[in-house]
């Protein structure tokens, strides 16, 4: 695999000074005019210590302008990171549409070093790269650029770079025991690379491998790789644009509707029995109890850091703000973020749709509450075809990964989705129409909205079967009696954390 890295290709200064002025305008070129793009370009620098990576990523630095760039390096996770799952500090850092990120030391680093030093097996290490995979694979179907280096130097030539470095008076620091002990492990390493490597190099995102035995030919490699792809992405796009321009593409209402699948027969929430309901005398002697009960296992989570994940979905005037109340009256403000979800901001447009959630993970045994959530991508984006139908579709798969980050790691993840009838929705929308404190909780919107109600249903009952798995199963409440509801999703939080917990 790494035979055309090892040949000891050189380029001599005189021909370095000859390409880099033109090279280095390019580079400058293309920065400004990827600004005003709607894609982000994601740069990952890993290798053999010794190879480059650094330098690379400094003098990527140096000839564009650093403004434009997101640049990470990773270390061993913080107490606050490793209270998060694994690729939250990744995801936090992603950078913006328009704009280059690199990375050091990121996502490949720690499996790959806990394989080399026997801390996992190759079966735990094939499973991380598959977690690594379907990270990289969400980023791309939504437009990321990935470009992957492996900068190599085989081990005769690594030992000759560490013992120059260690040499150089203005680099010995960079040369630590940890470097030599990693280069007498050089061929583990090299046997787990080839795995890695193998394993995750997809089309849209291979490996490049790079000779680092010669800096300048190191250094034209990686700037002229990166030029290249970034490059062909602004030409495709801006082709594409002019072909559906030139072309006249525009859906029709009608082809947009037909896109946006709403023919499901089958009704999962026309199974619900919503003459459910609970007396006034059984609710006032319940939620009490109720109250006292999540208190004591809110006290426990945090104790033992289990965090939980509470998302609220449901109708307009289905009652998830009052449920919220109730939930969070019974928890410690301290240790809760309620974050009610509406349409995304200019920040959170740049990035991938999940961005604005994972930045929300919260540190162990918190409760982080959503009022509407992640789910907008195959409700209210599908429904009012402002994606198009790929996207909706394949979100199915990129929520279901990205709720199993979270249970991986240990978060109570429970799902409500608050029904209620449309006879009801309106006797809800009328009193808050007559109600001066609730009135302006009621707009335009909602009303429109009821006009779609068999759309959205239809969206409904295919999110519950495609999103309810066996680690974050949807809980349906009927909620046509709002005490019923209050009820029954309090006992489901407690149920579900005091299973988590030990």
């Amino acid at each position: 695999m790494f035979e055309a890295a090892e040949l000891s290709h050189k380029v001599s200064k005189a021909e370095f000074d000859a390409v880099t002025p033109e090279l280095r305008a390019e580079m400058v070129r293309l920065q400004q005019d990827l600004r005003t793009a709607d894609f982000p370009v994601i740069v990952l620098f890993a290798g053999v210590d010794g190879a480059g990576k650094s330098e690379s990523v400094n003098l990527i630095n140096e000839w564009m302008d650093p403004r434009w760039l997101v640049t990470r390096a990773y270390d061993k996770p913080s107490d606050e990171e490793r209270e998060r799952p694994e690729f939250w500090r990744y995801w936090r850092d992603l950078p913006p549409d328009g704009r280059i990120g690199l990375f050091l030391s990121a996502w490949y680093s720690q499996p790959l070093l806990d394989r080399v030093h026997g801390r996992i097996g190759k079966a735990k290490l094939d499973a991380r790269l598959q977690r690594i995979v379907q990270f990289e694979r969400t980023l791309v179907d939504d437009g990321a650029v990935i470009l992957k280096f492996w900068m190599h130097l085989d081990k005769k030539a690594q030992k000759a770079r560490l013992k120059k470095l260690e040499k150089n008076p203005d680099h010995h620091w960079k040369i630590t025991d940890t470097d030599w002990k990693h280069y007498k492990l050089y061929d583990t390493f090299i046997a787990t690379v080839e795995r890695m490597i193998t394993q995750t190099s997809a089309g849209r995102f291979q490996w490049k491998i790079v000779e680092g035995v010669d800096d300048r030919y190191r250094a034209l490699t990686v700037l002229t790789t990166i030029r290249d792809r970034v490059r062909e992405e602004l030409d495709r796009r801006a082709d594409e644009a002019t072909a559906l321009k030139t072309n006249g593409k525009r859906r029709s209402c009608a082809a947009a509707q037909a896109g946006n699948g709403l023919h499901t027969p089958e009704s999962i929430l026309g199974s619900l029995d919503l003459t459910q309901s609970a007396r006034r005398k059984t609710y006032s002697a319940e939620i009490g109890k109720l109250r006292a009960r999540l208190h004591a296992a809110f006290r426990r989570g945090l104790a033992q850091g289990v965090s939980s994940v509470l998302v609220f979905e449901g109708w307009d005037a289905a009652g998830k703000g009052g449920a919220i109340r109730r939930v969070t009256s019974a928890l410690d403000a301290r240790g809760v973020t309620v974050i009610p979800v509406a349409a995304p901001t200019d920040e959170e447009l740049a990035h991938h749709y999940l961005w604005r959630f994972w930045r929300h993970v919260s540190r162990a045994g918190r409760f982080t509450i959503y009022d509407r959530s992640w789910y907008g991508r195959v409700l209210v984006e599908r429904v009012e075809n402002l994606i198009p139908p790929d996207a909706w579709r394949r979100a199915y798969r990129e929520i279901n990964e990205f709720e199993a980050e979270l249970t991986g790691h240990g978060t109570n993840l429970v799902k409500f989705w608050l029904h209620i009838d449309k006879d009801e929705q309106e006797r809800r929308f009328l009193a808050r129409q007559a109600t001066p404190f609730k009135s302006w909780k009621l707009t335009d919107e909602d009303w429109r909205n009821r006009g779609k109600w068999d759309d959205y249903e239809a969206a409904v009952n295919e999110m519950v079967e495609r999103t309810s798995t066996a680690a974050a199963p949807w809980t349906l409440i009927e909620a046509n009696d709002k005490r019923f509801a209050r009820l029954k999703i309090i006992r489901t939080v407690c149920e579900s954390l005091e299973e988590k917990l030990k």
